[in-house]
């Protein structure tokens, strides 16, 4: 690939990790992030909505304090041995200033202690950015 189509790509891709330019009346630009966390403990259901709660109570509001939004939902994928697997889940959406280094690293942190709690191999995390009114 030649220097100058390198360039063109990068500008090209880098502006997809950038906030909006311009918003309507109203709205602003901002940065959403969704986590995905599932409910499974060894294949099993195993976080209860108390425990769910109890763990937007104690990890997320105190670093998100501005508010979220939590929806109950379900996931699929081809697990390990070739079957579509499910399992009941919770699908957390911010709407955050920026997604600034101090931002991810919270998320990063939310994710991390989920984890460790309920023994998850993972937190998905899904970020774009938005124009945002409230």
């Amino acid at each position: 690939m030649t220097r100058a189509a390198a360039l063109v790509l990068a500008i090209a891709l880098g502006g997809c990790a950038t906030l909006p330019r311009a918003c309507p009346p109203g709205e602003h630009a901002a940065w959403e992030a969704q986590l995905v966390f599932g409910r499974n403990i060894d294949g099993r259901p195993g976080v209860s909505d108390a425990d769910f709660q109890s763990f937007v109570d104690a990890e997320l509001t105190p670093r998100f304090p501005d508010g979220l939004t939590v929806i109950d939902a379900t996931g699929q994928w081809r697990g390990g041995v070739g079957r579509v697997e499910r399992e009941a889940s919770k699908l957390v959406m911010l709407v955050l200033p920026d997604r600034s280094t101090a931002s991810l690293a919270r998320l990063d942190a939310v994710r991390a202690a989920y984890k460790a709690r309920f023994h998850q191999e993972s937190v998905m995390i899904l970020g774009q950015p938005v124009c945002a009114g409230f």
